[in-house]
């Protein structure tokens, strides 16, 4: 009860997000069951495709990442940061994989959903920052925790020049996103979970991303919503197995 109230009074204190407060009350009344939608037959699916974070590297980029041998001192770092950190948010994800696309299609312009202590995003910002490049990043904060200036904690201030965050939830800020950059090198979802979160997320998203450019999302076991995308527009997956979870990978051809 308390982490409820704590969540309500945290859309009160943030006018920018009642629009997600209606739909979470909506959700929460009328659509409960939407975020596990699938989830029996996406686990079977994704098992028998999976292969580790290192084999797809190397299907993909034809090459090998590690940032713990480019970057370790960085990494080392970050890792102080998140322990020192009061707020306890989501952990590292494939963060080798995102900074070997990133590398792999010499990103420029990268869009993702969902930042947390901001380990995926120091991924993607390791890569760009040779180019120049921008990180586009949309976050929801976590209201039952008042987590706000900790996203992306574990970001060094060296990289910040190349990254922008835009603060709403999903429906929100993508089209703002959108009016600063129409076309994307690679995109990470890893936001809104529920089934038809991700069926409109993945959509729109996939429109903005360029010839030849990847679309990553995380957590894909959680209900059949990247199958039945991935089916309905015959596109061909490359699924990863990482910490007991799937990742799913599509380039655009």
């Amino acid at each position: 009860m308390l982490t409820i109230l704590r969540t309500f009074f945290g859309y009160l204190v943030r006018p920018q997000l009642y629009p997600e407060l209606l739909r979470k009350i909506y959700k929460n009344i009328f659509d409960r069951g939407s975020a596990f939608k699938g989830k029996k037959e996406a686990e079977n699916w994704c098992a028998k495709m999976a292969i580790s974070q290192k084999e797809a590297i190397l299907k993909i980029t034809n090459s090998h990442f590690s940032l713990s041998t480019e970057f370790p001192k960085v990494l080392e770092e970050a890792k102080k940061m998140e322990l020192n950190c009061p707020v306890k948010m989501g952990g590292a994800g494939a963060m080798d994989l995102i900074y070997g696309i990133c590398e792999h299609t010499q990103a420029k312009n990268v869009l993702e959903t969902g930042v947390a202590y901001g380990w995926s995003s120091l991924a993607a910002l390791l890569s760009l920052q040779k180019r120049e490049g921008i990180l586009y990043s949309s976050d929801m904060p976590y209201l039952d925790r008042n987590n706000d200036k900790f996203v992306g904690c574990v970001v060094p201030d060296s990289l910040r020049k190349y990254w922008k965050l835009f603060r709403f939830a999903d429906k929100e800020s993508l089209p703002k996103i959108f009016t600063q950059q129409s076309h994307f090198d690679v995109a990470h979802y890893d936001s809104d979970k529920s089934y038809k979160g991700r069926i409109w997320a993945y959509k729109i998203i996939w429109n903005k991303i360029s010839p030849k450019g990847f679309f990553i999302s995380d957590d894909i076991g959680d209900n059949s919503a990247f199958i039945d995308w991935v089916q309905e527009n015959k596109l061909n997956a490359v699924i990863v197995e990482f910490e007991k979870k799937y990742i799913g990978i599509v380039q655009k051809i």
